[in-house]
């Protein structure tokens, strides 16, 4: 015999829109007394969603009560605002989540204060190990690049590494260049930056590619300590109303990580795992011999940089930066490689995306996936830019006619709103996180928050890509204020558009009969607060595949 929750979850997709599906007996859950949006335009006020095993069954007050037995559990949300749960476009998930126990350097304000952060840390640790985390902001004490002089005699017994919170500049001390074999007759790699002072020697900054010199010699964690390290990141991310998260990364890690959670059982919230471009075959492989994983765990994507970052003046421009006359940025990947391994890559439907942040990166990236469209064929392919912060005003229209999908993070304007025009002007400010453009030139726009670079929190990025207000408190009624979006667009792009992006749009992103039942319960409408008060607003609870996983009494 069927198992009735078997035969709801198996004929799901068939089903969406059946009156029969929407008053099936016998639900598991009834959310009641809610005030729902549904990511759909309704024609009158929903308040209520019923759920069977993994799904959702009912949607509206009718449907919910004809279906409630006495076996159901009957949670009222006493007016509480309830949506899709959220999706995050892009988290460095594995580096986020071990933030969450290193040090951080992002409050420091001052050389004295960052140097007294990274001494305690040291205090800490036995002699010899490292201290990493991080996530210094240069801007907080005037722009100036620290150096290891900075910080060597605080820490002569532990080598340091601490990342810039862009993630595109690592500082190093004396001892951890000397570990990773860096002195003045070290070359860049390409695509790379040692910095040095007037004498030649490293000033212990690392920009882009000249990173990885440091980071293949700092020990990495074991299994357990990885799969734990995960752990804590999703406790974090349930926290926040978010029920997936996309790994796009250049290295393995997160992949093999994840492929070990797996094979322990549902690990409590969804992701998407990307990996090198350069490695498009090896993963090519992997989806021929065992498939692109479940709702779950899914791979199979691939993903590319173009180039760096504004911050630490990487990001590929046109021109040169405004207060770096003596540079463009930096070519993380070169042109003709990106070309060749999207091409590649698509043509085995493999899904593509690449960070690109200068104009010049992001036009060079819109023309590759042009003449692999045209070569490959007309498909549902749905490419992705990650970041899509600069862009000419002839980039902006082509995302929707391209049907490219600009994978944004809204944190990074209210932040880098704060000094941007220092680095590429005036004239170049108009096309930068232009978000409220790209959606009406007809573009797919995702958000997401690129943890641990910007909070892991949606109701942040909610909130900055409303008031786009900066951090700095300098700007209340938004910085380039023309690119405001509404709380509705900010909700659908962190629910249904990221859903698409991820080619689950058939099953998850909307609250409807049949969808996965992955629901996030708000204090409060953030569609009806004032603008300034959507920061204010607490996540109450978190249900991932019908099951709550954050909130009271969550299992």
């Amino acid at each position: 015999m069927i198992d009735r929750r078997q035969f709801i979850g198996a004929s799901a997709a068939m089903m969406l829109a059946s009156p029969l599906f929407a008053a099936a007996p016998g639900l598991d859950i009834a959310l009641v007394n809610a005030r729902v949006w549904t990511g759909r335009r309704e024609r009158a006020a929903v308040t209520a969603v019923g759920i069977v095993g993994e799904r959702i069954a009912a949607v509206g007050a009718g449907p919910v009560r004809a279906a409630t037995t006495k076996a159901t559990r009957v949670i009222d949300l006493d007016g509480a605002f309830l949506s899709p749960a959220f999706i995050d476009n892009h988290t460095h998930f594995l580096r986020g989540a071990a933030m969450l126990r290193q040090p951080s350097l992002r409050e420091a304000k001052t050389p004295a204060a960052f140097a007294e952060r990274v001494a305690a840390a040291a205090r800490l640790l036995k002699p010899g190990q490292w201290v990493e985390g991080g996530y210094w902001d240069e801007q907080l004490w005037g722009g100036e690049l620290p150096t290891r002089a900075w910080i060597d005699a605080v820490t002569p017994d532990h080598p340091v590494a601490v990342s810039r919170l862009d993630l595109h500049m690592i500082l190093l001390n004396s001892a951890a260049l000397k570990i990773a074999g860096i002195d003045r007759n070290t070359a860049a790699p390409e695509g790379g930056v040692i910095v040095r002072d007037a004498a030649g020697e490293p000033t212990g900054i690392l920009k882009d590619n000249a990173a990885w010199l440091a980071e293949r010699a700092i020990p990495k964690l074991d299994h357990a300590g990885i799969e734990d390290v995960l752990r804590g990141g999703i406790t974090e991310g349930l926290s926040k109303g978010i029920a997936q998260a996309h790994s796009p990364e250049i290295d393995w890690s997160m992949y093999e990580a994840l492929r070990r959670l797996g094979a322990k059982g549902r690990p409590d919230m969804r992701f998407y795992s990307f990996v090198p471009i350069a490695d498009w075959e090896k993963m090519a492989a992997i989806v021929a011999a065992e498939g692109k994983g479940d709702d779950w765990i899914r791979w199979g994507g691939v993903k590319g940089l173009m180039d760096g970052s504004l911050g630490s003046r990487t990001a590929l421009f046109r021109d040169p930066y405004s207060d770096a006359p003596d540079t463009r940025g930096v070519r993380v990947t070169p042109r003709a490689d990106i070309a060749k391994w999207v091409a590649a890559a698509d043509a085995h439907r493999m899904p593509v995306t690449v960070h690109a942040i200068g104009d010049e990166a992001n036009d060079e990236l819109l023309d590759i996936y042009a003449d692999v469209a045209r070569v490959n064929g007309k498909r549902d392919r749905r490419f992705r830019i990650e970041h899509a912060q600069h862009l000419s005003s002839a980039a902006i229209p082509r995302f929707a006619k391209q049907e490219v999908i600009a994978s944004v993070q809204p944190y990074h304007a209210i932040d880098d709103g704060r000094w941007a025009v220092k680095r590429i002007g005036e004239a170049r400010l108009h096309g930068t996180y232009a978000f409220k453009s790209l959606l009406d030139a007809g573009a797919r726009v995702t958000f997401g928050s690129d943890w641990p670079v910007a909070p892991f929190d949606p109701i942040t990025g909610i909130h900055a890509a409303v008031t786009r207000a900066t951090i700095d408190g300098l700007n209340p009624n938004g910085w380039l204020p023309d690119q405001k979006i509404t709380v509705e667009q900010a909700l659908t792009a962190y629910t249904s558009a990221n859903a698409f992006a991820g080619f689950q749009d058939d099953r998850l992103g909307l609250i409807a009969p049949g969808y996965l039942a992955d629901l996030t319960i708000l204090d409060a409408d953030p569609r009806t607060v004032p603008p300034a008060d959507i920061a204010r607003i607490k996540v109450l609870r978190t249900f991932v595949g019908g099951t709550q996983r954050f909130g009271p009494h969550s299992g």
